[in-house]
Formats: structure tokens, sequence, C-alpha cells
């Protein structure tokens, strides 16, 4: 096979798959995000394009008949109109013995089980349609989020090195900006945060219904694939990992059978019906076996991420106003380096989790040491904002206040004392 063959089967991905990797791409979810979008969206592609490529596994069918039908007609109508096995020649050891030719072929009664397998025309749909599935929260996302976080922290990527009073244009895509011009953003991005103050819930709970849509989408992907083929997915990576005996079919060879049987009727010279019995070689189930046995780990692997995906956004939504060493942790994570965890704090026991989830991803976004700037100028700001409205309140408004953020029980004292 010509190695352009194989480029021109796969060029179509061309557009899906970049190997560089863009300093100024902005970050709006996470890894277990990108996971379905990118992987599982990309390895359900090139799945796709396998089952229909004839240049890697030749024809998808053969088949050969002791009849006056020309074999392409054969194939073409066995293809269509799927093929069987049946279920008592399903055995190992008749095979071995060279009783049977191929496991499920043989002869069959009028009233013996067969299993019909019809699956293998509508795998490449299925296939693609599954990949569009996997890809659709993502595309809601990006719908909703609208590129507002790449509005506000793009171009800082190198603001750390901003040391001088001129741009440095370091190649075509990425460029330092002036002292000036970083200050000048950061201001912008304090600003565009303050005045969104309580107001990101829709977009943080957008986010987190994309990240459920997933957990969701997976789990049904699950038994969608099961349904499809038969009921025979969801035991097939268990069925696979034991150890097979001389006397036990190989399950593969009974989901994907390599040799089948198909019956072609046609009119004989009388008129009369005739039944011509033709034996099939299905090339195609060899990629197939192949296809659904990667599908079926890599599917469980992503259900579980998925789920400590959730598990780990209920515990942001509890832990975020509540827990110092949490934040600190989390920010770390986000925008490694030394900076005040106090600050964040600060900040985030003001706001709701849509502000504190939208600053983390500012943070994931941003350089430590501009990420640094901003945290102290929105502490700052909160402060001020806190100083102005008790400055603005009566003192027993005030008093009021304070009682109740910090629990104190003067009031509930003083009924007591008027009851005595």
């Amino acid at each position: 096979m010509a190695p352009g063959t194989v480029l021109a089967a796969f060029s179509v991905l061309k557009d899906h798959v970049k190997f560089k990797v863009n300093q100024n791409s902005i970050a709006t979810d996470n890894i277990i995000f990108r996971l379905h979008y990118r992987i599982t969206f990309l390895l359900l592609l090139v799945a796709s394009i396998l089952v229909t490529s004839r240049q890697f596994i030749g024809e998808h069918i053969r088949c050969i008949a002791d009849s006056g039908v020309p074999s392409q007609v054969i194939e073409t109508f066995c293809f269509f109109m799927s093929t069987y096995t049946v279920v008592k020649h399903l055995n190992a050891t008749a095979v071995q013995q060279g009783e049977l030719p191929h496991p499920g072929v043989g002869p069959a009664a009028k009233d013996d089980p067969v299993i019909h397998h019809a699956y293998y025309q509508w795998v490449p749909f299925i296939l693609f349609f599954q990949a569009l599935l996997f890809y659709l929260p993502h595309y809601l996302w990006r719908k909703t989020e609208g590129g507002r976080l790449s509005m506000l922290v793009s171009g800082l990527h190198m603001a750390s090195l901003s040391l001088n009073e001129t741009e440095i244009q370091v190649n075509d895509n990425m460029k330092v900006p002036s002292k000036k011009e970083r200050d000048e953003k950061i201001q912008q991005i304090r600003i565009g945060f303050i005045n969104r103050l309580h107001l990101n819930r829709p977009w943080a709970y957008t986010l987190t219904l994309c990240e459920i849509m997933n957990f969701i989408n997976v789990i049904m992907q699950i038994y969608l694939t099961d349904w499809f083929l038969g009921g025979a997915f969801l035991g097939l990576g268990q069925a696979i990992s034991e150890p097979l005996s001389k006397e036990k079919m190989n399950p593969l060879d009974i989901i994907f059978p390599k040799v089948t049987k198909c019956i072609f009727h046609k009119y004989g010279p009388s008129g009369t019906i005739q039944k011509h019995d033709a034996l099939c070689v299905m090339a195609l189930n060899i990629v197939n076996e192949k296809i659904y046995t990667v599908l079926w780990f890599w599917f469980v692997v992503l259900a579980v991420l998925t789920g400590l995906g959730l598990v780990w956004r209920i515990l942001t939504m509890l832990l975020h106003a509540r827990s110092t060493s949490f934040n600190k942790f989390v920010f770390s994570m986000a925008c490694p380096g030394k900076y005040n965890p106090w600050n964040v704090l600060k900040v985030t026991h003001e706001y709701y989790f849509g502000d504190w989830l939208f600053l983390y991803y500012i943070a994931k976004n941003l350089d430590n040491y501009v990420f640094k700037e901003l945290l102290q100028s929105l502490a700052e700001e909160l402060e001020n904002k806190r100083h102005a409205r008790f400055k603005i309140l009566s003192p027993e408004v005030e008093q009021e206040l304070l009682n109740k953020q910090w629990g104190d029980s003067l009031k509930s004292s003083n009924e007591n004392e008027k009851i005595k």
C-alpha cells in the first residue's frame, strides 16, 4: 500500500489535528473535558475512516457460492442484507478436530437458532454519529462562553517579561508587551471582573452543565454500543481478559466472525425459487474487533475520569469559600509560583462560586507575576468597597451588620436583660 494512499485517507483530519502548540491559546476547560472533544472525537473519526477505506483491508466481504450467479451480486446482497452463523456450530473443539471448517459455519435445520450479523454495514455511520455526540458539549460551551476569557487575558502570556517601555516582537505569533500595556491590560481585567461581579454564575453553571453532559454522554455511548452489537459490548472487556481454553470459543469470533453464511434466493428456469448457499469472508471484522476492543477500555476509563471530574467540581462548589488550604492548593495548580494566598481568601469569601471559577480560569491563562498583581488589585478593590459601604451606613446599621458577620449575640443578650 502506497504511503500517499494512507495520507490521502486521513487528509480529512488535517484540520482537526494540531501538532504545534499555540502559545496564545486560551484554556476555557480542563483536561478531562478535552479528552472528550479531542481524543475521543479523533479516535472515533479515525475508526470511521478505517472501516470505510478499502485500501487498508481490501474488499469488505468476499463470498463463494456454487451457482451461476455472479460473485459480485452475491457479495453485494450478503453485505447489505446481513449474514449469519449457526449457534450450535460455535464449537471450538469441533473446529480444532476438523469437524467444522470455521466457527458457526455448518449445516442448519429450519428451527436451529442462528445469529444474524447486520451491524457491519452501519459501523461507519454509528462511529461518526458517536464522534459528533462527543463533540457536542464542547460546541455548546464554546458558543456560550463566547470568547469572554480570550478578550480579557489575550496578549499576557509573556507579560512577566515586560520590563521595557516598548513591546518586543518575539516571532510572528508572540510578542512581549510593554510595561504600560501590561498595566493597562491588568486594569482592564480588574475592571471587567468587578463589573461582572455576581454575574458570572451563568458562565460557571454552563461549564458545569457541559461537564455533566460529558458524563451522561459517555455512559449513554456505552449502552448505545451494547445495543448496536446485540448486547455483546458490556461484557466484552471482561470476556477477552479471561484466559482462553481449548474448549472455549474466542468471544471475538462470536461477536465478529471472520467467516459467515449467506443465502441468496433467485428464480430458476422453471420459475421456482432457488436457494444458493454462500460462504462469506468478512475481512471488515478484522478491523471491527480491534476498534470495539479499544473503545470498550477507553469508554470505561473515560467514564471513570469524567465521574471523578464531577466529584472535583462538587468539591470546588463546597470548599471554595470555606477552606484557605483548598484555595491555596487549587490556585497553586492553576498558576504555580509564589503569591499571597490571603488575597485569594479575601476575594473568594466575598464572591459567588461563578466568580471564583471565573477567577480560577483567569489564573490558568495568566503568568504567575501578572496574576499576583491582579489578585492584589482585586483585594484592594474589595477592601475599598467594603469600607465605603460601612462609611455611608449609620452607626446602628453598621453595628448590626458587624454583629451578623461575626456571629455576635448582642441583640439576643439585650432582649434577655429586658425580660429580667
